[in-house]
């Protein structure tokens, strides 16, 4: 089974370069020495803007995954293995009554062909086609230049992303990326002159997929994450040293629990970024964040309490937070025709004492989504939840390069570590020692090809070899080919 996935993958490619090289290629999206539409390319432009008021458009997107003992880290479970297509197909639509007025909206589904029997999702433990249901992730209002200013507002469901996405990027991670939404009321106001935006956001997000609007097939409700969820954001960034952006952030998350590892939480989490470049080559980022407040974290009480706190430390109910994070990267850019550039990072997230009542566990709030790493998204999944990532170090170089027109290739390396050696909020604890700090050596390859305007696709591959943080230690593999179709 394991050879047949690799074979799927290149024949789903081998399909898709076939029908890209049957069609003409069209111009290049924001060249500005663009050469005039096609007929084809303008009959398709006036197809999506019927009125000055209005325009519409939609994607479909193809995705073959294999990945194995990633959700288990073990292949005595029987759902260790996981071989599935995901088909996302989205409909989505602008209307401008007047100017600087507008009313988004977008309708989206993904149905999954499971290869292997589920291992997760409501469809866990069966094979076939699951049809789940379809949602609206995008229905919202924005108004922009209010009264002539800076001014802009956008109220109702839609994606949000800060930054680089670290700790503001999904507001949905149950689904993986079929949505990403955030139901929220955002301000924006630019001060211009003083090269500095402010920001100010709102969020009341809801578990259950159907709280705020009705879904396609109600059969189908379900969690997209595990706490009804209440947040303020308030963040402030000049521009005025493009040398040195900084960005300074207030966030404030409530949590009230709901489903399964939900918690009850009250978090305050203070942060900067800075970011920029210099001397034409070196580019980077530095972020940092400090997180109090208390959390009730029934992660912990899976046997009574976690059995990685030692007995001072038990404490049933709320814990106080103390925790700290901080997100690096430098790059170097070569500027050649190969756009060669190399990257190092450095990641830290703080892990939970376990000699300690207080919880010195740092919460990702909003950035539980594959920012480095699809292993290292879901292989958090027996240790707390999925995406839920903490109690690491992360470090290591990545290479990307462009050695022909619209492909590009990266490979990175990362050695991990855990802060802690106690994974104090094991869903599954027989899967860790206790006794040793290092999770492994990590490794990804990423092909990357735009075929034309609308269509894309890519080969994506990673590898984990565990090291003694983990019981276990067999090879952990993902695997995936995707295929893009824009209209």
């Amino acid at each position: 089974m394991k050879t047949k996935v690799p074979a799927l993958t290149l024949i789903t490619l081998a399909a898709t370069l076939t029908i890209a090289r049957s069609q003409p290629l069209g111009a290049t999206a924001g060249t500005s020495n663009a050469p005039p539409l096609s007929p084809t390319e303008q009959t398709i432009q006036d197809i999506k803007n019927p009125f000055p008021w209005m325009t519409w458009g939609g994607d479909l997107r193809f995705r073959n995954e294999y990945f194995n003992d990633l959700l288990t880290l073990s292949e005595k479970n029987p759902l260790h293995e996981q071989d599935y297509f995901r088909f996302r197909g989205r409909l989505f639509t602008s209307i401008t009554p007047v100017d600087d007025l507008s009313l988004n909206a977008r309708l989206t589904a993904e149905p999954r062909e499971w290869m292997k029997p589920a291992g997760y999702s409501t469809y866990k433990g069966n094979v076939g086609m699951a049809w789940y249901y379809g949602i609206f992730d995008a229905m919202n209002v924005q108004w922009k230049n209010i009264a002539t200013l800076p001014l802009t507002v956008s109220v109702g469901r839609q994606d949000i992303f800060l930054g680089d996405g670290w700790l503001v990027g999904e507001g949905t991670p149950y689904d993986g990326s079929w949505t990403t939404f955030i139901d929220s009321a955002r301000v924006t106001y630019n001060f211009k002159e003083q090269h500095t935006v402010v920001e100010a956001i709102g969020i009341v997000q809801d578990a259950l997929n159907n709280s705020w609007m009705p879904i396609i097939n109600t059969s189908g409700a379900t969690t997209l994450t595990e706490q009804n969820e209440k947040g303020a954001i308030l963040s402030v960034a000049n521009s005025s040293v493009p040398a040195a952006n900084v960005t300074g952030y207030f966030i404030y998350k409530h949590d009230d629990f709901v489903a399964k590892y939900g918690d009850n939480a009250d978090i305050y989490t203070f942060g900067a970024r800075v970011s920029g470049t210099f001397e034409d080559h070196w580019k980077y980022s530095v972020e940092g964040a400090y997180q109090c407040g208390q959390k009730e974290d029934p992660g912990l009480n899976h046997a009574g309490l976690s059995p990685y706190l030692s007995p001072a430390a038990q404490a049933a109910g709320f814990r106080d937070m103390a925790a700290f994070a901080a997100n690096t990267k430098l790059s170097y850019l070569f500027n050649d025709k190969l756009k060669n550039q190399v990257s190092l990072s450095y990641e830290f997230i703080s892990g939970d004492n376990p000699n300690t009542k207080n919880d010195e566990m740092f919460d990702v709030l909003w950035g539980r989504w594959p920012r480095w790493s699809e292993i290292g998204l879901y292989i958090y999944a027996p240790e707390a939840r999925v995406g839920q990532e903490g109690n690491l170090h992360r470090f290591g170089p990545t290479w990307s390069v462009s050695p022909v027109k619209n492909l590009t290739f990266s490979t990175s390396y990362y050695a991990l570590f855990s802060d802690q050696n106690a994974a104090t909020r094991a869903v599954a604890p027989g899967l860790f020692t206790q006794s040793g700090n290092f999770r492994g050596h990590f490794a990804q390859a990423v092909l990357k090809y735009t075929f034309n305007k609308h269509l894309n696709g890519h080969l994506w591959g990673e590898v984990l070899f565990p090291g003694d943080y983990y019981v276990i230690r067999t090879v952990i593999p993902f695997l995936r080919a995707e295929v893009t179709l824009t209209f």
